[in-house]
């Protein structure tokens, strides 16, 4: 599909495959030896990494688009976006094609940053192991995170994408995370009763909900409800009661639907997250990115709002 029409989903190597190993070459013996390392073993085929699951689950999702929109190109395009060198190219081509993977779209960097690139190929998620990166992505006001790998294997279901959002900091803005770190729980229930009817402000991730919330009307437009190959969670801290209006408000006055809302008051998402099995779980603080990982689920770090300079103060 053209960009203009596509939902485009920027993946770096290390994301899409596991290069724990050929990472230690380049980090101890420098790039030369990590480029010959490539290119002797171009015909051993990469392992799945963290985002692996999660491009082909949106490949699925392609599949299903093409069999009752043949024309429409208001699909997923998977961008491998890395800052290789060219002459590892051939390890990784061979081992998208191994998978059956559809990726056409290559933009391999040099050492150089990627994140001009980003803007130009009209990124709408971009997925990195690079924290670094996705920093400067989300300060370019591109939807990024950094991905970590589960510490168990699970099984992941491959009918249905399945994408877990966490609400602050993420979908909306961190106005009232602020509240939580500086003034403390009492105060920030408060503050969500009596402005309970002002929407929140967009976060950073709100646009790729949207893409997704698109294409679930595309199913929905075919009387595909109960049969839609993409489900979305919105797994909270929050407490329902006391600060869960505000946030389905939000949700109402942007016009967007969440399949599941799980209010946790504060309880671990880890087990949750074991039930719902996403591909992808996105949050903005590492502890739940740990707890999520420790229980085998895929997690994306968003590094966005005030619980970034509370976690690099502690």
């Amino acid at each position: 599909p053209k960009p203009q029409h596509a939902i485009t989903v920027a993946v770096s190597s290390r994301a899409l495959f596991d290069l724990v190993e050929e990472r230690r070459i380049y980090e101890e013996q420098g790039v030369e030896k990590y480029v010959e390392y490539q290119q002797d073993n171009e015909n051993v085929t990469l392992k799945p990494g963290p985002a692996f699951h999660f491009v082909k689950a949106l490949e699925h999702v392609n599949a299903r688009l093409l069999e009752l929109y043949p024309d429409d190109e208001e699909r997923f395009d998977i961008v491998l976006m890395t800052n290789n060198h060219a002459q590892v190219g051939v390890r990784l081509i061979n081992s998208i094609n191994h998978y059956g993977l559809t990726i056409e779209r290559f933009c391999m960097t040099g050492g150089k940053s990627p994140i001009g690139y980003l803007t130009a190929y009209l990124t709408n998620l971009y997925l990195s192991a690079d924290s670094e990166k996705v920093q400067e992505a989300i300060e370019a006001g591109i939807a990024a995170a950094t991905m970590f790998t589960a510490n168990k294997d699970v099984a992941y279901s491959d009918t249905q994408l399945r994408v877990a959002f966490d609400g602050d900091a993420v979908l909306f803005s961190d106005e009232s995370e602020q509240i939580v770190k500086e003034q403390g729980l009492d105060r920030f229930f408060e503050h969500e009763q009596l402005n309970e009817n002002k929407p929140l402000a967009q976060g950073p991730l709100k646009g790729f909900l949207e893409d997704l919330g698109k294409l679930q009307k595309k199913f929905y437009a075919k009387n595909e409800r109960l049969n839609c190959p993409i489900r979305t969670f919105l797994v909270t801290a929050r407490s329902a009661a006391s600060s869960g209006a505000r946030v389905l408000k939000t949700l109402r006055s942007w016009g967007l639907e969440i399949d599941e809302a799980l209010f946790l008051a504060g309880a671990p998402k880890g087990p949750i997250l074991v039930k719902i099995r996403p591909h992808i779980f996105f949050d903005d603080q590492m502890f739940h990115i740990e707890g999520a990982q420790k229980l085998g689920t895929i997690a994306a770090h968003v590094p966005y709002g005030v619980a970034q300079k509370y976690h690099k103060s502690a």
